[in-house]
C-alpha cells in the first residue's frame, strides 16, 4: 500500500535529480539521493585474484606476501612567494589583501551582514600580461574582487606582487560573480529566520527529530538570481542589480530539501516566494 507523505513548503527531496526552474531559463541540478559533499559518496574495492591449478609447489593465495600499508607523507613547506604560474601561496593572499583593504575601502564599503568593509569574494592569480606571455621571470600579478553591499558594485584590483602596487581598479554594477561561502551562509541565516523558513525547518524537523537554528545544521548549495521583467513578484524585480540568491539545502547525512520557490535578496536582507 503506498504511504502518502506529508508536504510541507519546503519538501524534502526524493529523487536524484531535480529541474532548477529559473524564470528566464532552466537549468538543470543533480542532487544525489543520500550523498553529501562531506560523504564518502560510495565505496570501491581493491581486489585481486589469485588462480590455483593445483600443481605442486603452488603457493595459495591466502599465503602470499601482505600487501604493505602506504605511507602518508607531509607536504613540503610552502615557501612566502610562488614561482611563475604557481598557485597563490597563503603569504601572497594575506599581503594582497592587505594591500587593497586601505583605510578608504574599508570605510566606505559594507560586507553581506552589513558591516565595515567590502564583502570579499575572491583572490586568484592573474593571468599574465600579453607582453610577458613568454617571460618566464614576469611578475606575479593576483586579481581581487569584493561585492560592495553599500551599493552593489563589484570591486576588481589586480596587484603586482614583485612592486606591492595596485596596478588596475575595476567598478561594476548589475555584474554578479558566482556566490561565496560567507554569503550562501548569510543567506541560509536570513532564510532560516524569515516565516518563509517554516517549511525548511518543518521538512528538517521531520527528516532528524530536531530543530533547525543555523546554518551549521545543513549542507548549502547556492546559485545567484536575476530577475525576469514580470516574471517574478515585485519585491524581486531588482534581483540582479541587487544580490540575490537560491539555496538548495541539504540535511547532513540525510535528505536535499526543496527550496527553489525561495529567494533570498542579499542587498534588502528580504525573503520572497517565487509564484
Amino acid at each position: 500500500m503506498r504511504k502518502i507523505v506529508r508536504r510541507h513548503l519546503g519538501k524534502v527531496v526524493a529523487g536524484t535529480g531535480i529541474a532548477v526552474a529559473g524564470t528566464a531559463v532552466m537549468v538543470a541540478v543533480t542532487l544525489p539521493g543520500s550523498a553529501g559533499a562531506d560523504e564518502s559518496g560510495g565505496t570501491g574495492t581493491a581486489g585481486s585474484s589469485a588462480g590455483t591449478s593445483g600443481g605442486a609447489g603452488q603457493q595459495p593465495a591466502q599465503e602470499q606476501a601482505a600487501v604493505q600499508p602506504g605511507v602518508v607523507e607531509q607536504l613540503p613547506a610552502e615557501g612566502e612567494k610562488g614561482k611563475g604560474r604557481d598557485p597563490l601561496t597563503d603569504g601572497e593572499t594575506a599581503r594582497v589583501e592587505r594591500i587593497v583593504l586601505n583605510r578608504q575601502l574599508l570605510d566606505s564599503s559594507e560586507n553581506v551582514k552589513g558591516g565595515r568593509g567590502p564583502q570579499r569574494i575572491g583572490i586568484d592569480l592573474a593571468d599574465p600580461e600579453a607582453a610577458d606571455a613568454d617571460n618566464p621571470n614576469a611578475p606575479r600579478r593576483a586579481d581581487v574582487s569584493y561585492y560592495d553591499y553599500k551599493d552593489d558594485t563589484l570591486v576588481t584590483r589586480t596587484v603586482n606582487l614583485d612592486t606591492g602596487k595596485v596596478e588596475r581598479t575595476g567598478t561594476q554594477h548589475g555584474v554578479q560573480p558566482p556566490l561565496s561561502r560567507a554569503e550562501t551562509t548569510e543567506a541560509t541565516r536570513l532564510l532560516i529566520a524569515d516565516p518563509l523558513g517554516a517549511g525548511l525547518k518543518a521538512d528538517y524537523k521531520d527528516a532528524t527529530g530536531t530543530e533547525l537554528t543555523s546554518p551549521d545544521q545543513l549542507l548549502v548549495s547556492s546559485m545567484v538570481y536575476r530577475a525576469t521583467p514580470g516574471a517574478q513578484p515585485a519585491v524581486l524585480g531588482t534581483c540582479g542589480d541587487h544580490r540575490c540568491v537560491r539555496l538548495f539545502p541539504k540535511v547532513k547525512n540525510g535528505p536535499w530539501i526543496d527550496a527553489r520557490s525561495l529567494v533570498i535578496d542579499l542587498s534588502a536582507r528580504k525573503v520572497a516566494q517565487l509564484g
